[in-house]
């Protein structure tokens, strides 16, 4: 849940106490006067014990604390759009698995979710992302100091840990992932009795129920990314422990020549594209191709080939994609930091040995030889672009399909009379715009939804026959916010797996036999984000230091019964750097008399 986001995605946290308007918070403007400055933070409702928290360490430091506390992430948004906020307790998962994808969309100047511009983090994250091992752990460091303690533009809470509840008295729990990183894989999953699995739908659950977008790169946050991994196949995926593989991908094998900067895919011809026809999952006949393949990656790296683009910087790194078509550039190119051909790398365990490059798909034959291989090149040296071209914005649609939908004039866009691929509206029960045109080229699709769930079906044309072949036919997502309640119907079995057991509660999933606990580490880091526009905490360092050193991240993880790690930004959890934040009420009394004077 896991770019899961998930994923995560981008989730902001919760927090606790009335709301507060900006007007009421700048009426305590002689605070400051009065040796006491006032900071407002702002967030949802769902995290009232780490509101409690973060307020208790301020106010013992010399603060006064107005929480601005909204009921959902569209009111959040608007408040934080508005500016009404010192401080906003944010949260980020990487599910890409790599360190450039935990800092470039959050901090770099420009970037889909940054509000933070600063030439040297933007010089930093571009260094950081050309290099690997010490190296990369060395700038990385860099990057911390000067985004934490040079600059705190954040404040680190802590790293969650992953602890999923599965209903095992139904489901095989031993068939659940739950990977670091990727977004819940519901192909593997099977009920006990498996002659269940192409009757009784699995029931899935997610706290979101307004989807951002259908279209894999108009999304990025916790209401589409475990949905749009599941609808849309990719070129490479992460394992469990973020390696990326080959393995339930779009693509046989993949190889990095010699210099890092050309990566190649020889792609599978059993996965057809499926759409929806009278309430109901059809195979198109339609081969995911490598010329799905390029329009894809093209349109992702494209900020202007939608509108509302939210995961272009992912792709910005990708210079071109194009289709192979000389076999001799396979046999003559060598893999990095091998003797071995690039043709060889991907030759490994076929249907049959290539003996020709299609010239499109519909000459492509796997099992006579005739594959499509597709090559991606980057500017520079850039391992981290197969972490991304796992991500779920990196998923395959159907050119003929999308090009069909979105013929509007991307400047001029006006979504209330624009339909574009992938709005949630056209699978929306009870919508003018009800009129489902998904094409999924992924294990499932999406049939329609209400405000009470989404409902998937599998994809009859994916990898069938296979392992990868769905196992359940059936998949509902319930709409539940409140997690308290989600877990209440995992224990009742309304839902089957509830991917995000709160730490608090873990002992219930414990002692009930109907149900299985899986854990894992996270890529999941809280934090303070602070404010850099229109604000006191934005024009100055001391005071942002001040609000730092006032963390005591020991007590998150004392409340939370030792089920949290220390952080120090949201690289945390990829590399360590080294670097700690410790509470310090001295530095705190220094930073604001500077403030102050």
């Amino acid at each position: 849940m896991k770019r899961l986001l998930v994923f995560l995605f981008i989730a902001i946290l919760a927090l606790a106490g009335c709301v507060q308007t900006k007007t009421e918070v700048e009426g305590s403007k002689d605070s400051k006067e009065k040796g006491k400055k006032t900071v407002e933070v702002l967030g949802m409702a769902a995290s009232e014990e780490d509101m409690n928290i973060v307020r208790d360490q301020l106010v013992k430091n010399g603060f006064e604390v107005k929480l601005n506390i909204q009921p959902d992430y569209g009111s959040f948004s608007a408040q934080k759009d508005a500016g009404n906020y010192d401080l906003a307790l944010s949260s980020w998962t990487t599910v890409t698995g790599n360190p450039d994808y935990a800092v470039r969309g959050l901090f770099k100047t420009g970037g889909d979710y940054s509000i933070v511009s600063d030439s040297s983090l933007d010089a930093l994250i571009e260094e950081a992302s050309t290099l690997t091992g010490d190296e990369a752990a060395a700038k990385y460091k860099e990057l911390e100091q000067l985004l934490v303690f040079d600059q705190a533009y954040i404040a680190p809470l802590y790293i969650s840990n992953k602890y999923q509840g599965i209903y095992s008295e139904l489901v095989n729990p031993k068939t659940v992932h739950l990977p670091k990183s990727r977004a819940q894989v519901w192909e593997n999953i099977e009920f006990n009795d498996s002659s269940k699995n192409a009757t009784e739908p699995l029931i899935l659950h997610q706290t979101i129920d307004s989807l951002t977008s259908l279209d894999p790169i108009k999304g990025n946050d916790g209401s589409i990314n475990t949905l749009n991994t599941n609808m849309y196949v990719r070129l490479v995926n992460l394992t469990d422990t973020d390696e990326v593989v080959s393995d339930g991908s779009l693509s046989y094998n993949h190889a990095i020549a010699e210099g890092n900067q050309e990566y190649y895919f020889i792609l599978r011809d059993d996965l057809n594209f499926a759409a929806v026809k009278d309430g109901a999952a059809v195979d198109t006949g339609e081969l995911v191709s490598a010329e799905d393949v390029v329009f894809s990656l093209n349109r992702a790296k494209d900020s202007k080939s939608v509108p509302d683009h939210r995961t272009y910087s992912l792709h910005e790194n990708i210079e071109t994609v194009e289709i192979v078509s000389d076999l001799a550039e396979l046999q003559k190119k060598k893999v990095a930091g091998s003797d071995q051909s690039v043709l060889d790398a991907l030759s490994q365990n076929l249907p049959a040995s290539v003996t020709q490059l299609a010239k499109d798909k519909g000459t492509v034959n796997n099992e006579t030889g005739a594959y499509q291989v597709v090559k991606i090149t980057t500017p520079t040296p850039f391992p981290q672009v197969l972490n991304y071209l796992a991500h779920q914005s990196g998923g395959i649609v159907s050119e003929k399909q999308v090009t069909s939908i979105n013929t509007y004039d991307v400047a001029a866009y006006n979504p209330d009379k624009d339909i574009a691929y992938g709005d949630q509206a056209t699978v929306t029960e009870g919508t003018a715009t009800y009129n489902n045109h998904l094409y999924a080229s992924g294990p499932y699709i999406l049939i329609k939804k209400n405000d009470y769930e989404a409902q998937f079906v599998k994809n009859p044309a994916y990898r069938v026959g296979s392992e990868y072949e769905p196992k359940i036919a059936k998949i509902n997502v319930r709409f539940i916010a409140d997690n308290d309640s989600a877990l209440s119907a995992l224990r009742n079995g309304e839902i089957h797996v509830l991917q995000s057991v709160p730490e608090t509660k873990l002992d219930i999933v414990k002692s009930d036999t109907k149900l299985t606990l899986n854990t894992a580490d996270s890529n999941a880091v809280s934090y303070l984000q602070m404010n850099t526009s229109g604000r006191p905490v934005s024009e100055s360092v001391d005071l942002r230091k001040a609000i730092l050193y006032s963390i005591n991240q020991d007590e998150f993880i004392s409340y939370y019964q030792g089920n949290k790690k220390p952080a120090v930004s949201t690289v945390s959890p990829l590399i360590n750097t080294g670097l700690k934040l410790e509470a310090d009420s001295k530095k705190v009394k220094e930073y604001l008399k500077a403030y102050n004077d």
